[in-house]
């Protein structure tokens, strides 16, 4: 199903983007890298993360980490990490295949601007093969999401 809501929230909201299915696993950064014949770096994952009540999203480039700092500072709280099955439960995505498109709930959506450093970039699709590529700046504006700096 998480695949299918990715691809109506394409077709209704940028019919030009395809969808890229494989035949292997891009479920972690590495695997999804080695798949597309990309750097890391240009893998865009997607971390499920609650500050206070709030889920929200944060897409970051592949190789970077979390600033637990700059998260604080950023949401006036300190930020964790989802389970697998809370991750399901509010993004309608597994775990390898999360990514800010066609959501089963509304959420917060935050670009981390490490991403800025690459004209393209290949989140996932919901599914753990699957995936689109994308500019960074057209991923904020089809999915409303905010520029953020919480990366090291």
């Amino acid at each position: 199903m998480s695949l299918q809501s990715v691809r109506q929230f394409f077709a209704d909201n940028a019919p030009d983007i395809d969808i890229i299915e494989l035949n292997q696993s891009t479920a972690t950064v590495a695997l999804a890298a080695a798949a597309h014949h990309v750097e890391p770096g240009q893998i865009a994952k997607t971390l499920s993360l609650k500050v206070k009540n709030e889920v929200i999203l944060v897409v970051a480039k592949g190789d970077a980490r979390l600033d637990n700092k700059k998260l604080k500072n950023t949401f006036g709280a300190k930020a964790r990490m989802l389970s697998s099955d809370e991750v399901v439960v509010v993004t309608g995505h597994p775990v390898g295949g999360v990514c800010p498109f066609g959501l089963e709930n509304p959420l917060a959506i935050y670009c981390d601007i490490s991403l800025k450093q690459y004209p393209e970039v290949l989140p996932a699709a919901g599914a753990t093969h699957s995936a689109v590529r994308i500019s960074p700046e057209r991923m904020v504006e089809l999915t409303r999401a905010k520029w953020i700096d919480v990366c090291l």
